[in-house]
């Protein structure tokens, strides 16, 4: 008995350090039955436990990131309204699609999709999953297409790095996806359902909280920015266009707008001067942006 009893101590010890590894500990809990230590019973309790471990561990899936994320943008979209104006959401999503696809990540499980709300407050809001929303305010601020699409670069610079299901509590995860995996997945009684709707509701508000209200981090604003410029210049964008976007952003915060976007993007300043030294150290130079120019400007934002 002492060395059964060791032996799981063994097992169980792995499983934590292993972090969940359900393959190494399944392994080990076959060694033990053909030596005799554990039983049937014993080997298909620590394989199923070892199996539970791993799940909750796990990362999203782009199907769960998917559904997240239209979760979030109905929460967005309860709050402000889409435009209606059809023919400039098919320009952007033209933009879109194109820097999309030049992206680190050009599919999603349930594609992107680009939308203007129909607001003039200073925003843009990336939806895990690929769901991007822009205000109108932030659409007129772009002085051409070049800075429309870094505004749309930026957001789809935040999906790829999986911003958004950065913000959902960790714990919170491992509980949905317990929740999830147990014995009673797919036939939940009342209150495991309810149980899982709250959990999930609270991972929604998670990523709302970060998109609308506090933001991101500044280490996250940088790296979105970069990836940005690098899917510019891979469409065959200007990545000169965040540059310049961002340059009017700063002079409107250091004129004293410290409203909506402004509060929760501090330091335009510094992106600005980030933004200046990653185009000095490519080497990207201005280009011709005449034909897209004649393109936006027939939209008379």
């Amino acid at each position: 008995m002492k060395k059964k009893n060791l032996f799981l101590l063994v097992v169980m010890a792995g499983l934590i350090l292993v972090g969940g590894c359900a393959e190494v500990v399944q392994v080990g809990t076959a060694v033990g039955q053909s030596s005799g230590v554990l039983s049937p019973q014993d080997k298909e309790l620590l394989d199923k436990q070892a199996r539970s471990v791993a799940e909750a561990s796990r990362p999203m899936t782009e199907k769960e990131e998917y559904y997240l994320g239209r979760a979030v943008a109905a929460t967005i979209l309860g709050q402000y309204r889409l435009s209606a104006d059809s023919r400039r959401n098919e320009y952007i999503n033209s933009i879109g699609r194109t820097i999309a696809l030049s992206s680190d990540k050009p599919y999603t499980y349930g594609g992107y999709h680009f939308a203007i709300l129909d607001n003039d407050e200073v925003n843009a809001m990336a939806c895990p999953g690929g769901l991007i929303l822009i205000s109108r305010g932030m659409v007129r601020r772009a002085g051409s297409e070049e800075e429309l699409a870094a505004i749309v670069a930026h957001e789809i610079g935040h999906i790829v790095n999986r911003d958004g299901v950065k913000a959902i509590s960790a714990a919170r995860w491992t509980q949905v996806v317990t929740a999830l995996g147990t014995d009673a997945a797919g036939r939940f009684g009342g209150g495991q359902l309810a149980e899982l709707t709250t959990l999930f509701e609270g991972s929604v508000n998670d990523v709302f909280k970060t998109i609308v209200v506090s933001g991101y981090s500044q280490e996250q604003e940088k790296a979105a920015d970069e990836s940005a410029m690098i899917y510019m210049q891979r469409a065959g964008y200007d990545p000169n266009g965040l540059y310049d976007f961002l340059g009017r952003l700063a002079r409107e915060q250091r004129g004293g707008d410290r409203r909506g976007f402004f509060s929760t993007h501090p330091g335009m300043t510094e992106r600005l001067e980030m933004a200046r030294s990653f185009l000095d150290a490519k080497g990207w130079k201005r280009t011709d942006r005449v034909a897209r120019g004649q393109r936006f400007n027939a939209y008379r934002w």
